[in-house]
């Protein structure tokens, strides 16, 4: 017995040290966000996606959260980037690997605003996350147009001149994409952020009738970084879309030997036909890209495909809507996606306009179980949560235990 317990730990002591069956060290981490730069780290969370953006200011907005296994690694990562809560996260699209670890990174970190879509969608977990962060984000919204200037495209602006802008989804002005191979994927919320010469374009799991909306409208959609849609699957990144984004530079957010396939061999090869240099995270972990208005170096944390500096082509300041922006006619947007609220759900009403709020004096208050807040009875977040609910009959009754939330201002 003695001699098979020698054997045993010689061997495990073999396999210690020869090379391919030591635990795989982890790849080293990129530096923290370049001071009076625009860092735009694109996280390592496996089949998934997650993008941090750092302005030049300090502002920060982290798209999409990964799955749910990654939401650990997600938060340790924040917690080392960044400094007080996100100004803004924003969930693309209420799929698993995009939302799982959402709810982690909003624990570590907090966050200010939460923005989605508002698409209407039956999973459990995206119920679940909107019950999360109506008691803790301040406020939750989707994507509207401003309604006082329903052509205009919505931007949220982050210091220094770096502005992102919703390109899609937007409703109510346009009907959410429908009879799609996923309308999910399809009003995926898709972004793009400017500074300077430089430009990044955030698409979400958007699909071809997304692009082909996109192409029809008078958007300038050139960027010097694209993130590719839906983890470079073949129904996506379609090569017109392509020739008009123009990206120096693609990055894929998959994960190793996923069962999707992902990245295609199609959407690599137009790629490469736009001449576009790749990353994958699957090979090359976490990608770090820094923009000082004028050109955008990008690296990686295991350097496999080396560092690229690109220059910008934007025109600086120029407006990323290039004339007004019409409804889409309607055609396979022509569905809506609103249900009728389930039995016990308070009734909503569209919110009214600035011009006729005085006449609203019947609008009862309503706050979610477990949350600090209230909020108008018309208001969205409260349409797009299950969870259970205090009414009450005058604001001043509500204020006596909550505090007004600041989605809907009540």
């Amino acid at each position: 017995m003695k001699v098979f317990a020698r054997l045993l730990a010689l061997l495990v002591l073999l396999f210690a040290v020869v090379p391919g069956h030591a635990a795989a060290p982890s790849s080293p981490a990129l530096p923290s966000p370049a001071p009076g730069r625009l860092t735009v780290y694109f996280l390592d969370v496996g089949q998934g996606d997650a993008a941090l953006i750092v302005s030049p200011t300090g502002k920060t907005v982290l798209i999409d959260g990964g799955p749910p296994e990654a939401g650990t690694r997600l938060a340790a990562r924040l917690r080392e980037l960044v400094k007080g809560p996100l100004d803004l996260v924003i969930l693309t699209h209420p799929h698993l690997d995009h939302l799982g670890g959402l709810r982690a990174a909003v624990k570590a970190v907090g966050a200010k605003r939460f923005m989605d879509p508002g698409f209407d969608h039956p999973s459990e977990a995206y119920r679940d996350l909107l019950d999360f962060v109506g008691r803790e984000v301040g406020q939750v919204m989707s994507p509207e147009p401003n309604p006082d200037s329903p052509q205009t495209l919505l931007t949220v602006g982050l210091g220094e001149g770096v502005a992102l802008t919703v390109l899609w989804p937007r409703v109510p002005q346009e009907t959410f994409l429908a009879n799609t191979r996923s309308d999910a994927n399809a009003n995926s919320i898709v972004t793009k952020l400017t500074y300077g010469k430089t430009a990044f374009l955030f698409t979400g799991d958007s699909e071809p009738p997304t692009e082909e909306v996109l192409l029809r409208k008078p958007v300038d959609l050139t960027s010097t970084v694209l993130k590719v849609a839906h983890h470079g699957g073949k129904h996506s990144s379609t090569a017109a879309f392509l020739e008009r984004v123009k990206p120096q530079a693609a990055v894929i957010s998959c994960g190793v030997g996923n069962d999707y396939g992902h990245p295609s061999p199609e959407v690599l090869g137009r790629l490469r036909d736009v001449r576009a240099r790749t990353f994958r995270t699957d090979q090359d972990g976490e990608v770090m890209a820094v923009s000082d208005g004028t050109s955008v170096t990008l690296r990686s944390a295991k350097g496999t495909s080396g560092a690229a500096s690109l220059g910008g082509t934007q025109q600086a300041g120029a407006p990323v809507a290039l004339g007004p922006i019409e409804p889409t006619p309607q055609g396979r947007a022509g569905r809506s996606t609103e249900k009728e609220p389930e039995p016990g759900t308070p009734r909503t009403r569209t919110p009214a306009s600035p011009a006729d709020t005085s006449a609203a004096t019947d609008e009862r208050y309503v706050s979610l179980k477990g949350s600090k807040v209230f909020h108008r009875e018309s208001c969205k977040t409260l349409k797009r949560s299950k969870n259970e609910r205090t009414v009450y009959p005058s604001r001043a009754d509500a204020l006596r235990e909550r505090r007004p939330a600041e989605d809907c201002h009540p």
